[in-house]
This record gives structure tokens, C-alpha cells and sequence, in this order.
């Protein structure tokens, strides 16, 4: 059987700079006109209210906006959030108002391993229509037809071993033939608990001090998908 190649996004497949300069600053800079165009809609109403019964039942959207404002400040970690935020980034990629940084060595990469038979996964903390909106929209063009699946912290958090067991079972495959790549030593050791080949992709324009020797804690260190072979 193949390997299957399971990729983290941020830090491995694309630059961790395009979420914090352009998604957060965009979806930030778009609350405003967004609640404004798109309040009434139930997709939209129910986190709105859903952020005001937790701010005190606030239902002046004008101080749900602030709210919602301060917690992207603030990086917050919130349901609500992070759905309105899915919704403002899938507007904003239809409008072509910007497009997802994939490197290209990972797109040269991610498509030879698709057409040797590779089959290729995602796993991501960012919720799965995200992912699919990143890589549906990057700068490469369409890059969904290369996925086979795709995770988020449905399956668990990306530091526990038994998250990893989970999408082992989910595609069918033992652990021992899925390569994880990721640029979180912590992400690896779970993978790596879990039976899972692990590879540190170190880009140094993500991490300009290379992480190596005992940083690296025993996984095989690369700089970009060029130097990794199945």
C-alpha cells in the first residue's frame, strides 16, 4: 500500500503569517459591513445572539461587532467566532478579495504524490470548511481534487495521541503507513505515540532559528516538501 501523506496547513503547507496578516485583518475589517448586509440571516442570527446571551444579552449588533472585534484582538477561541469568521473568509474568497499562501515546493509536492498514488489528507486545527476553502482557493488555483479527507479537532486535539488513532481508522489505513507532517514538535510526538512516521517541517521563513539536534526530538527534520520521499 502507499503512504498516505497527512498535512498540517499553518507552518507546513502554507505560511503561519497569511492567517494572522490577512484572514484575521480581513475577517476584523469585514464584521461591520458583514452584520450589517447579512444579520437577519439564520445562519449569521444564531451566532450573533448566541454572542450576546454570553456578553448579557447585548442585542445591539453594533456591540456585538466591538465584542466579536476584541476576541479576534484578543485570538480568541470561540465557536461563534470562529463560524462567523468561516463565513466572512468564504465570501471573501468568492469575491476573490485575496487567496490562500500555499508554498509552492508544497504544491510541487502535494501534486507528484497525488500522481504517484499517494493518497493525501489534511489535519488542521482550523474547522474543515476552512480547510476546504484554503486549499479551493490558493494561490496555485483549486487544489480540493488532490484531498481525499480532510480533519479537525472533531477527531481531538492535535497534541493527543488518540486524535491520530482516530483518522488512522477513519481512512482505513494502519498508522504505520501514514506520514504526518507538521511544523509543532509537540503535534509529532502524538502522531508518532500513535504509530504514525512523522516528518518537522522547519521553513525557515516560519521559524528563522532552524529547530535541530535535540529540538527536532527525534523526528526527521526538512525544510521543504522537496526533501521528503514517501
Amino acid at each position: 500500500m502507499k503512504t498516505t501523506i497527512l498535512t498540517d496547513i499553518e507552518g507546513t503547507a502554507g505560511s503561519i503569517s497569511f492567517v494572522r496578516e490577512v484572514l484575521f485583518p480581513y475577517a476584523r475589517r469585514a464584521l461591520p459591513r458583514f452584520v450589517r448586509e447579512h444579520g437577519k440571516e439564520p445562519d449569521v442570527r444564531r451566532w450573533l445572539d448566541q454572542v450576546a446571551t454570553e456578553h448579557g444579552a447585548v442585542c445591539d449588533d453594533a456591540v456585538i461587532v466591538e465584542v466579536l472585534q476584541g476576541w479576534i484582538d484578543e485570538d480568541r477561541k470561540h465557536t461563534a467566532l470562529k463560524a462567523l469568521q468561516g463565513l466572512m473568509w468564504s465570501e471573501g474568497y468568492r469575491r476573490e478579495d485575496f487567496t490562500a499562501h500555499v508554498y509552492p515546493d508544497a504544491v510541487e509536492g502535494l501534486r507528484r504524490w497525488h500522481a504517484g498514488g499517494h493518497p493525501l489528507a489534511v489535519y488542521s486545527s482550523g474547522s474543515v470548511p476552512a480547510q476546504k476553502m484554503f486549499f479551493g482557493h490558493s494561490d496555485a488555483g483549486d487544489l480540493l481534487p488532490l484531498f481525499e479527507a480532510f480533519f479537525d479537532t472533531e477527531v481531538g486535539g492535535k497534541r493527543e495521541a488518540a486524535s491520530y488513532a482516530r483518522i488512522a481508522t477513519r481512512l482505513g489505513h494502519e498508522p504505520g503507513s501514514i506520514l504526518f507532517l507538521s511544523d509543532v514538535v509537540a503535534e509529532l510526538d502524538a502522531a508518532r505515540e500513535a504509530g504514525l512516521r512523522t516528518v518537522l517541517v522547519d521553513r525557515l521563513e516560519d521559524y528563522p532559528q532552524p529547530r535541530t539536534g535535540n529540538a527536532c526530538n527525534g523526528h526527521l527534520r526538512v525544510e521543504s516538501f522537496d526533501a521528503i520521499t514517501p
